[in-house]
């Protein structure tokens, strides 16, 4: 085997745990308002499991959490899935991410678990199930790609 070989991402090697993810997160987006920011709760390789404390600003007209805020959750999700299994590469880039929204998100924590559908050299894609209430209670859904840059191995 080369040496390409033996170091290149992998689904089943983590290069980033949850301490390190959550670590460069803060050092990545410093000017995120305290508490506002999505926090790794689990990372495994393949999956990662993140939770946000939904605030009064997280809400929308109707008492529940805004698709936007949703949509940050999945994201971030899969930016730091992606960072775990391909290391601290900042410029990993969101190239499209589709939403379902299913049922209005409770307020309080919301859950978001992605899993790693593919790694490729080029593009990672991500499945992402978002919830308020219970795991088996799905109230978003999202399928994420991110654009891994050159030069990672």
């Amino acid at each position: 085997m080369s040496h390409f070989q033996s170091t290149r991402p992998s689904v089943d090697h983590l290069r980033l745990d949850a301490d390190q993810l959550n670590a460069f997160m803060a050092r990545a987006f410093p000017h995120a308002e305290p508490g506002s920011r999505a926090v790794i709760a689990d990372v495994q390789p393949g999956k990662i499991t993140m939770r946000l404390q939904g605030g009064e600003r997280s809400l929308r007209p109707g008492g529940v959490v805004s698709g936007p805020t949703l949509m940050a959750l999945a994201d971030s999700a899969v930016y730091a899935l992606v960072l775990a299994h391909i290391g601290e590469v900042p410029m990993a880039v969101t190239t499209s991410l589709t939403m379902h929204f299913l049922r209005p998100a409770k307020p309080g924590v919301v859950m978001a678990e992605a899993r790693l559908l593919k790694l490729g050299r080029r593009i990672a894609t991500a499945d992402v199930a978002i919830w308020t209430e219970a795991p088996g209670v799905i109230d978003a859904h999202a399928v994420v790609a991110y654009a891994i840059p050159e030069g990672v191995t």
